[in-house]
């Protein structure tokens, strides 16, 4: 059996979905923060999806991101390496300072800009200090729970055009092509321990906003590109966020599909409800 902490968010809900072997568990049924031996005993592996994500929150929260993003994450691996289970953990693109002009390898300097970035990066560190594998990913969306590729269909349906930010550059990843990634780590452990997972290829939130208007039916030239500053907020935002998955083939995993077929096909699945 398969354990996912924060196992009710979008990711772990396709998780689920991939595999019969997957228990998904909310983080009221398993609190990492006070998780134990006993909690993960008996288990095969544990992808760890807790994670306090809400970003701009987290700049006047960061003590209690710290709790679930290092903390939890340190005793989720010590618990693990006690009784030599595979831990696997979900990182992110927010400890990169995000002014690299290439895709960033799992080896860079990191630099993270932002509270989130901060508390997940510390999480990593105790996570590899205990012999467990981080995977970065980043730009996620699924057909459970809030994210962009929802945002934009919400509101492609009740404004004329849209202004969307065209100066962060990154890669979308369709959390069931990402489930199917992380479920391959727990099934063959490969011997590196950092890896980058996210879809193939590269675009902007704009080009992002573009592409799922055309998969709504809708004209994209409705969308129309701004700047950062255009919207400020709370917590910077990664100028640049693609995340190389070179380590990733050579550790013999499947490269996720790029962004934008994985777009189609997330459409065909039902990543957002048809219209009635």
């Amino acid at each position: 059996m398969i354990l996912v902490p924060g196992g009710r968010g979008q990711l772990g809900h396709d998780l689920a979905l991939l595999s019969p072997d997957v228990r998904a568990v909310s983080s009221a049924e398993l609190d990492v923060t006070a998780v134990t031996a006993d909690d993960v005993r008996g288990c095969t592996a544990v992808i760890n999806c807790a994670a306090y994500t809400a970003v701009d929150a987290a700049e006047t929260d960061e003590d209690r991101a710290f709790e679930v993003n290092a903390v939890g994450a340190g005793r989720l691996a010590r618990a693990c390496a006690s009784l030599d289970i595979p831990l696997i953990h979900v990182s992110t693109d927010y400890v990169f300072p995000g002014d690299a002009t290439r895709p960033y390898e799992p080896s860079d300097d990191v630099g993270p800009k932002s509270a989130y970035g901060r508390t997940k990066l510390e999480g990593e560190r105790r996570v590899l200090e205990e012999g467990g594998w981080v995977v970065r990913t980043a730009w996620v969306y699924g057909a459970h729970g809030s994210n962009f590729v929802k945002t934009m269909a919400a509101l492609e349906s009740t404004r004329p055009t849209l202004s969307v930010v065209d100066d962060q550059r990154g890669t979308p990843t369709w959390a069931r092509d990402l489930a199917a990634g992380l479920l391959e780590v727990a099934a063959s452990l490969p011997p590196t321990r950092l890896l980058h997972a996210t879809g193939g290829g590269e675009t902007t939130w704009f080009g992002f906003a573009q592409a799922i208007f055309e998969e709504l039916g809708a004209d994209p030239a409705r969308v129309t590109p701004c700047t950062t500053a255009d919207f400020p907020r709370p917590a910077p935002r990664p100028a640049y966020s693609v995340l190389s998955g070179a380590e990733w083939a050579e550790a013999g995993l499947s490269p996720l599909p790029h962004w934008r077929s994985a777009l189609s096909e997330a459409f065909r699945a039902g990543v957002v409800a048809p219209r009635t």
